[in-house]
C-alpha cells in the first residue's frame, strides 16, 4: 500500500476520550439509524448496518441502544431524518482532507465545517478536488503487542487482505471494501486481537511533515472537525512520523 493511513490510529486512540464525553456513542447510533434506513433493519443484509452494529459493539454500546437505533430507521421508532454529506478540503502544506457526516441540515454542517477550515488555516476545496488522492479500503488494527508481525502476515493475506503496515503502536491490514467481511471473519478465526475495523479512505500517497508546529495546526484542525458532531469521519494524507507525534503528546 502506498502510504500508512496514520490518521487510523490516532483516531483509534482519540476514540477512547470521545467515549466517555458520550460523543461517540451518538455516531455512531446515528450511523446505524441512516444504514437502517437506507439498506433495511436486517444486518445479514445490509453490510452497512452490520459494520455499524459491530464497530457500537467494540465501543461497549448497550444492545438496546442499537435496537433503538435500528427501530427509528426503519420507522418503527420516530427519529430525526438524517442525510449523507462529504466536504473535501485543503490544509497548510498542501494536507488533503475528506470529511464524511450525517445531518439533519445542511446548511448548518457547510457552514460549521468551512468555519472549523477556515480558523485553523486550510480551506474547503470543490467536490471531486480531493477525493481522487484516496481510495477506499478496509482497515483493520492490531496492537504490536498482541502480534508477531510475520504470524499476522500470514494470517491476513491467507484471510483475503492486501497489506500490512505499521507504526509506532500498531499492525494496520489493508484489504478491498468487498473482502471487509472475510478478512475480519479470517483474523477473528485465527483468535487474532482487533481494536479497530473500518472501511475507510486510504491515501494513495502521503504529504509528509516533518515541522512540529505545522503538524501541531494540522492535527488541531483535524480534531476540530473530527468533534463536529455531524461529522462521522475525517481522512487525510499527512505522514507525521513518530518521533513529532509523541512530542506532541506529551
Amino acid at each position: 500500500m502506498s502510504g500508512h493511513n496514520k490518521w487510523a490510529s490516532i483516531k483509534h486512540k482519540k476514540g477512547a476520550a470521545d467515549a466517555k464525553r458520550g460523543k461517540l456513542f451518538t455516531k455512531l447510533i446515528r450511523e446505524i439509524t441512516v444504514a437502517a434506513r437506507e439498506g433495511g433493519g436486517d444486518p445479514d443484509a445490509n453490510p452497512r448496518l452490520r459494520l455499524a452494529i459491530q464497530k457500537a459493539k467494540d465501543a461497549n454500546m448497550p444492545s438496546d441502544n442499537i435496537e433503538r437505533g435500528i427501530k427509528k430507521g426503519t420507522g418503527e421508532l420516530e427519529g430525526v431524518s438524517y442525510e449523507n454529506v462529504s466536504f473535501e478540503g485543503y490544509a497548510m502544506g498542501g494536507v488533503a482532507i475528506i470529511v464524511e457526516g450525517l445531518t439533519d441540515n445542511r446548511n448548518r454542517t457547510t457552514s460549521e465545517v468551512r468555519s472549523i477550515f477556515t480558523k485553523r488555516g486550510g480551506n474547503m476545496a470543490g467536490e471531486g478536488s480531493v477525493a481522487f488522492q484516496f481510495e477506499r479500503k478496509g482497515i483493520f488494527l492490531v496492537k504490536k503487542e498482541d502480534a508477531r508481525e510475520d504470524e499476522l502476515l500470514d494470517i491476513a493475506l491467507e484471510a483475503g487482505a492486501e497489506d500490512l503496515t505499521s507504526d509506532e503502536d500498531f499492525y494496520q491490514v489493508t484489504c478491498a471494501p468487498q473482502d471487509f467481511d472475510k478478512v475480519r471473519t479470517g483474523l477473528s478465526d485465527k483468535e487474532v486481537k482487533v481494536e479497530s475495523g473500518e472501511l475507510a479512505m486510504v491515501p494513495k500517497n502521503t504529504v509528509r511533515v516533518e515541522d512540529t508546529e505545522t503538524a501541531k495546526k494540522l492535527l488541531r484542525l483535524i480534531e476540530d472537525l473530527e468533534d463536529n458532531d455531524d461529522v462521522q469521519n475525517v481522512y487525510s494524507n499527512f505522514d507525521i512520523p513518530d518521533e513529532i507525534l509523541s512530542r506532541i503528546e506529551e
